[in-house]
């Protein structure tokens, strides 16, 4: 089977590449299960339930996310309601959603999907590492393909956690950074692994945002407003071919560049 993971989809660029490109791949590449992560969709920070449902309808099956879950606060409301939209399992006790979850395909195939973040740089959470272990053992109860998204800003943590999940899991896919890189990799345990799939939205920006609110910041270091910007769309991720016996077999990145995407 192959699994399609695409890149953080940044805001209304990012959802009009999905909803023009992703039936194309998916009949081309012959895709039977599809996840993307959402947590800047909603005009590049956060995401809403109105968005939710858009990219589910978008034909993806689960959504994944990270620190940014929450920039959207209505979310907190309806994040339970949605048992396919993920929030990093390494969260405390007591914080709405779910980490992980397992969907069976109408063949009677099962695919898990298990949400982390990373500590460094970022937010102190509890250990992605211990954290992944405890759900690792709770899912491969009910299936032998699991695919994680590690949601981290470090490429040392994410490529450590491609190592500690080895043979574990069918894939370790970075996300966070929306830099595609060009890492991919079967790990000798037979995990697919790459240290950040991509993004999904326009180019022509630094990381979705546009070029003049990210200079602006870095020559002048005081606050301004945050844009997404429009133009050299694309959708980026990779696509995990899978064995019967749930590990990866092969990786390859996509980027797929949405025709005269000039603007959203």
């Amino acid at each position: 089977m192959k699994v399609l993971f695409a890149g953080d989809v940044v805001g209304k660029p990012g959802r009009r590449a999905i909803r023009e490109l992703l039936p194309g791949i998916i009949e081309e590449q012959r895709i039977d299960f599809v996840i993307a992560n959402c947590e800047n969709a909603a005009a590049g920070f956060g995401v809403t339930a109105e968005i939710v449902e858009e990219l589910f309808e978008a034909h993806i099956d689960v959504l994944t996310s990270g620190n940014h879950i929450w920039d959207k606060k209505e979310i907190m409301e309806c994040v339970d309601d949605y048992e396919t939209l993920l929030r990093p399992a390494n969260y405390p006790e007591g914080v709405p959603g779910r980490g992980s979850v397992v969907v069976t395909l109408p063949g009677g195939v099962s695919v898990g999907v298990l949400n982390l973040a990373g500590r460094v740089f970022m937010h102190p959470l509890e250990c992605p590492f211990r954290s992944a272990d405890r759900e690792i053992e709770k899912l491969v109860k009910r299936t032998r393909i699991i695919l994680v998204d590690m949601h981290a800003e470090a490429t040392s943590e994410k490529i450590a956690m491609g190592w500690h999940l080895d043979g574990r899991v069918t894939a370790v896919l970075g996300t966070h950074t929306h830099v595609q890189t060009a890492d991919e990799r079967i790990l000798p345990g037979g995990s697919a692994y790459v240290t950040d799939v991509g993004m999904t939205g326009p180019f022509d920006s630094v990381i979705g945002v546009r070029k003049e609110n990210i200079l602006q910041r870095f020559l002048l270091q005081i606050p301004n407003k945050f844009e997404v910007a429009k133009r050299d769309i694309r959708l980026q991720g990779v696509v995990v071919e899978i064995g019967p016996d749930g590990r990866a077999v092969g990786v390859e990145r996509l980027n797929v560049p949405l025709a005269e995407s000039g603007s959203a």
